[in-house]
């Protein structure tokens, strides 16, 4: 078998390991799980951490378990959190679950007839039938106030200058948590729960439930909390979270994030959220240290990330839509874009609103770039760029000022592409 914890340490994956983990796995093969919070519809990147450990496990032939959490996710982890997060209906959960197993299948085998292929549950279905007095008796009776008190998560909170406390309801939080590994440890032979590093307490929580509760012995471990070589926090850009759903994010804009991250990022990253081997990564590092303006890692780890969690037709058109921005691209190219993948690139472009009844009939393109928009002071100045070969319409070069521009122009139905020289855009909508 593949040594899983060897694997997950050179690419720099672990934070704290239980001792005796490692030997664990390699004597015999099992299951381990990684809780995934389902209060939005969508993973974001900073989930893959989570997912890659369990495509780890699965790729060394253990069987990995996503574990949503639709009832912890009724409650709120105080975990690396100051303030109480708003609880979801049962409804929502159940349509986020839903949504996150699509994403989920991109990155793990839960279909196939392999012995380890993953399992997907929800804690809301053994959680919900608990009744409260149950639930003391059963679970709390295990674990003291001064064993819960001890944990980082709840002695940040009550120790916070805001004096905002925390609710009961957050703090039974890891007692939830070790339910659900006791549950999994008793009905899937679960005997790892891996999370992030601020998991620790809530893990370590569930390791000694089962201790006390049965007898039995069962680990943990955990990963680094991912940061930039700046030091803010990964996956978050000015516009927020970078998703996996590509109606929230792109498949361009997807692309872009991993394409624009820092040498030394790149470096971390191109370990963490990829199945490369460690030669292949070796020899990549080499040859970008040899060459850095090329950005061969960060064009690798955008190339490996975009397939896995999108697809390489989506990886290519990405591609092609960025060698768009950069000049390289052609007319036919525009056409076959996809409206949000057009909005992506052009982002931030001055955008001019236009009558579709001025297309109707046809317009010159020096009144429309000076008449019907701001793209250029005078219709003089349109014309001398355009005699020097300097604008271009949809990417093809505009030869005479007096060209007619028609509807059979529009890009998606709706847009015009103006270009000024080589790096100034322009789009025009057309309502």
């Amino acid at each position: 078998m593949i040594n899983f914890v060897e694997e997950l340490r050179w690419r720099g994956m672990i934070h704290d390991i239980m001792p005796g983990t490692e030997e664990f796995l390699l004597k015999e093969r099992s299951s381990a799980y990684v809780g995934f919070d389902p209060t939005a519809d969508s993973l974001h990147i900073g989930h893959l951490v989570g997912v890659m450990m369990l495509k780890h496990f699965q790729n060394a032939g253990h069987t990995p378990i996503v574990l949503i959490g639709g009832a912890t996710g009724m409650i709120g982890d105080p975990s690396g959190r100051s303030e109480e997060r708003n609880l979801l209906s049962e409804e929502t959960l159940r349509h986020n679950q839903a949504c996150l197993k699509r994403q989920f299948e991109k990155f793990l085998d839960f279909s196939s007839s392999a012995p380890n292929r993953a399992v997907m549950v929800n804690n809301y279905d053994w959680m919900k039938e608990y009744s409260f007095l149950g639930f003391i008796r059963d679970i709390g009776k295990h674990i003291t106030v001064n064993y819960m008190m001890s944990k980082d998560s709840v002695k940040k909170r009550l120790d916070s200058e805001t004096g905002q406390g925390m609710s009961f309801t957050e703090f039974s939080y890891q007692l939830v948590q070790g339910t659900d590994y006791l549950h999994l440890y008793s009905n899937h032979g679960c005997r790892l729960q891996m999370g992030g590093s601020d998991q620790w307490g809530n893990i370590v929580t569930g390791t000694e439930l089962i201790r006390r509760k049965t007898g039995g012995e069962a680990w943990a471990m955990t990963c680094p909390l991912i940061t930039k070589s700046d030091g803010r926090k990964f996956g978050k850009t000015e516009s927020g979270n970078v998703w996996l759903d590509p109606a929230k994010t792109t498949p361009y804009r997807f692309y872009q994030f991993w394409l624009n991250v820092a040498d030394d990022d790149a470096e971390k990253f191109i370990r963490i959220f990829t199945m490369l081997s460690r030669s292949e990564i070796e020899d990549l590092v080499k040859a970008h240290s040899a060459k850095p303006h090329q950005r061969l890692l960060q064009k690798r780890l955008a190339e490996e990330v975009t397939v896995m969690a999108h697809s390489r037709e989506e990886y290519d058109a990405a591609v092609e839509a960025s060698r768009i921005l950069f000049g390289k691209g052609t007319t036919e190219q525009l056409q076959r874009m996809d409206e949000n993948t057009f909005l992506s690139v052009f982002e931030g472009v001055p955008l001019f609103d236009l009558d579709r009844e001025v297309l109707s009939a046809g317009v010159n393109v020096s009144d429309l770039c000076a008449l019907h928009t701001k793209i250029a002071d005078s219709k003089g100045e349109i014309r001398r760029l355009i005699q020097g070969g300097g604008v271009s319409l949809n990417r093809s070069r505009v030869d005479s000022p007096d060209m007619t521009v028609t509807a059979d122009h529009l890009l998606n139905n709706r847009y015009l592409l103006i270009q000024k020289g080589k790096k100034s855009y322009y789009l025009i909508r057309v309502t």
